[in-house]
């Protein structure tokens, strides 16, 4: 593989390959396509110019690709073997399954943090960097209710209406992270820096771009798309005409995601744009309950991709029926026994069940949808 002789692989705990292809730089569907038509990313990059070429790769990728820049490689290693901090391919199992289906995903993700949060069914809440005080309320209110009915909440960590959401969750120790568009070690904004290491230890951080990206206009937008592609909806709580948010609302519907909004004062010039969205069909939320409802058919989706990841019997439940508890689904069954009339906790149906909190997630979920499960304050009962 060409490299500089200054690259140190012997203790990266990734594929030095796939590395190469996340420094890479430049359009992200030739990367994609080199990496599709190769075996694995060392053969990608082992096939050398000719090869690159052929995928579209440009004259700097494919420098990029011959002898990585030193510095950059040397920061993406110093982070990568700090704890909880990981290189997530393309070509790998536990890239999250919404995103590789969407418009123009990333070939790599750096995740500090749980990197199954990316897989559990998230709604992004987004809005104005400068809210109103009843905007940053209805993004906590929202966010804790969400929450409370075990969906992870999703953002930008931007100032206003993200941070409001990631702190609501933290909050009541729901689950939740962030989609930022810088290198996973810079904050931005600066002084968000506390808010974004408690993110990472209680939940993830995700950017497609390498350690030491520092913020430009282009990549928030280019962030936005992530975020937008993750969730299964976009809840939109206040967002001028104007707006970075209603962005992310269009790169939603582009990736087939649900899109929602909250109506305000005909006074209030940060609701003009929710109210653009919903004469656009954005569907217009007043209580967490109407996000449940739009999303439910994607949620399905999403568990059985899960079931794949986990193999796992986790299927969606036919309508007005109860969830199957024969033997020929042994994981649900083993969860309704553990569910009883009194509320609990997600930490106790762990302890009582044996399974992961990710496919915990999505089955009470799917049991929420179905009427089966009710849940309140991250706590669960039978119906």
């Amino acid at each position: 593989m060409p490299r500089s002789n200054t690259l140190d692989t012997h203790t990266l705990p990734c594929c030095p390959a796939l590395l190469s292809l996340a420094l890479a730089g430049g359009p992200l569907e030739s990367l994609r396509q080199l990496r599709d038509q190769h075996d694995s990313s060392a053969a990608a990059i082992a096939a050398g110019p000719a090869q690159w070429r052929a995928a579209s790769c440009t004259p700097a990728q494919c420098q990029a690709l011959s002898r990585p820049d030193p510095d950059a490689w040397a920061r993406a290693t110093t982070w990568l073997l700090e704890d909880n901090h990981h290189l997530i391919g393309w070509d790998e199992p536990d890239y999250p399954p919404l995103l590789r289906d969407s418009p123009n995903p990333p070939v790599a993700l750096f995740v500090a943090g749980d990197p199954t949060r990316l897989w559990q069914p998230a709604i992004a809440i987004v809005g104005s960097r400068n809210p109103t005080a009843g905007g940053r309320d209805n993004a906590r209110d929202f966010a804790t209710a969400l929450a409370g009915h075990g969906l992870t909440i999703a953002s930008g960590l931007a100032a206003g209406i993200d941070a409001a959401a990631h702190r609501a969750a933290l909050a009541c120790s729901g689950s939740t992270y962030a989609v930022i568009g810088t290198g996973p070690d810079l904050a931005y904004p600066r002084h968000h820096r506390q808010l974004q290491a408690q993110i990472a230890s209680q939940g993830a951080v995700v950017s497609e771009y390498p350690p030491g990206t520092v913020p430009r206009s282009g990549q928030f937008p280019a962030r936005n798309r992530l975020l937008a592609a993750l969730a299964l909806g976009t809840v939109v709580i206040e967002a001028a005409e104007r707006s970075g948010a209603l962005i992310t609302a269009r790169l939603a519907s582009e990736a087939g995601r649900e899109i929602f909004a909250l109506p305000g004062s005909i006074h209030n010039p940060m609701a003009r744009g929710c109210h653009r969205l919903i004469r656009q069909g954005a569907t217009l939320v007043t209580h967490a309950d109407d996000i449940l409802e739009g999303v439910a058919n994607l949620a399905g989706e999403l568990a059985c991709a899960l079931q794949t990841r986990l193999q796992t019997p986790i299927s969606p439940v036919p309508s007005g029926q109860h969830p199957a508890v024969t033997p020929e689904d042994p994981n649900y069954k083993r969860l309704w026994d553990a569910l009883g009339y009194d509320p609990t906790g997600m930490d106790l149906l762990i302890e009582r069940t044996g399974l992961t909190a990710a496919s915990l997630s999505s089955m009470l979920l799917l049991m929420e949808l179905e009427g089966r499960v009710a849940s309140a304050h991250g706590r669960y009962t039978r119906t």
